[in-house]
């Protein structure tokens, strides 16, 4: 495997082997696309915020929709990473592999770890996708493996 870099995820792209949409060249990194908040649902107090600020209390879970449509084809997989930007402001995350074959926009689930309010504010940059190319092929992509979030839109914390 091979990370891809700036030129590649271009070229990716070009190709048709990787699907970004909506594309902001300035989200570009030297090697991962940062991809930003469309969406955070806080479950504790059953709330979705769709514009402004999220606005998330003291150690508290939320999770937050990209406003990115991510397609990978099959020699493309991909992991997540949170800027540090936001773990430097107290923000705990888990995240995994994006697997070859996916699409849709992703859910990440996290927590507010500090004893401020945390602003979250939408359109902002959250987590930085690093693309891998595969050696080959996968023989059965995602949507043949088990398809869960498929075509998800928006925050996602149940399976479909």
């Amino acid at each position: 495997m091979a990370v891809l870099s700036d030129a590649d995820i271009v070229r990716a792209r070009a190709a048709g082997e990787l699907v970004l949409e909506p594309f902001v060249e300035a989200h570009l990194t030297p090697n991962g696309y940062d991809v930003s908040v469309e969406e955070v649902a806080i479950p504790s107090k059953d709330l979705r915020v769709r514009e402004g600020v999220a606005r998330i209390p003291p150690m508290t879970r939320f999770a937050v929709s990209t406003r990115e449509t991510v397609t990978l084809g099959r020699r493309i997989a991909a992991q997540i990473w949170l800027r540090t930007t936001w773990a430097r402001r107290g923000v705990l995350a888990s995240f995994g592999m994006i697997d070859a074959g996916f699409s849709g926009t992703l859910t990440f689930g996290a927590l507010n770890a500090s004893d401020a309010v945390l602003e979250l504010p939408l359109g902002e940059r959250f987590a930085q996708i690093v693309f891998l190319r595969l050696e080959s092929d996968a023989s059965a992509t995602y949507g043949k493996r088990s398809g869960t979030w498929q075509n998800q839109r928006g925050v996602t914390l149940d399976r479909p």
